[in-house]
Formats: C-alpha cells, structure tokens, sequence
C-alpha cells in the first residue's frame, strides 16, 4: 500500500510576478498530485504579446513589405515569423 501524502496548500499571490518567482523556486508536486492530471485543451488561448516600435530604413520596410505581399501576408507577421525563425536558428 502507498502511503498518501498530504498536499500543502498554494500559496495565495499578489501578482503574477510574485507567482512567476515563486513557481522558479519551488517544485508543484508538493502542492499538486500529478498522478491525478487530467489533460485539457485550450483552443482559444492566444500567447501574451506586447506592442514595441521598431525604426526600419524605409528601403527596408519597402522590401519586406513587398516579400509579404508575394506570400499574402501581413508584413507585421512576416517580420514574426523571420524572427522566430532566426531565433530557433541558433
């Protein structure tokens, strides 16, 4: 027989920051029994972005607009697709 183990409590937070630190810290299995998890699906869940300005030379905005435009897309998501792409490049 397993011996069952009495979870503790999570803490209460202010902010996500305090939870974000917290979480860095701390192991979620002295809170929460993953043995009992249940998988769900969040199809509506959209990724946490933040709006930046960004100066381009115009001949640059003017050719990736123009890259955009031949594969029908927005230039804005072109320019976050390159991005990410560069990023898992290296």
């Amino acid at each position: 027989m397993s011996k069952q183990t009495t979870k503790e409590p999570i803490p209460k937070f202010k902010t996500e920051a305090q939870e974000r630190a917290y979480w860095e810290t701390h192991d979620s299995t002295v809170h929460v029994d993953w043995t009992k998890a249940q998988k769900v699906k969040l199809p509506n869940l959209k990724p946490t972005t933040k709006t930046i300005s960004l100066r381009l030379p115009q001949h640059l905005l003017d050719s990736i607009k123009v890259a955009a435009n031949a594969r029908d897309v927005p230039y804005q998501s072109l320019i976050k697709v390159w991005l990410q792409e560069k990023l898992h490049s290296h």
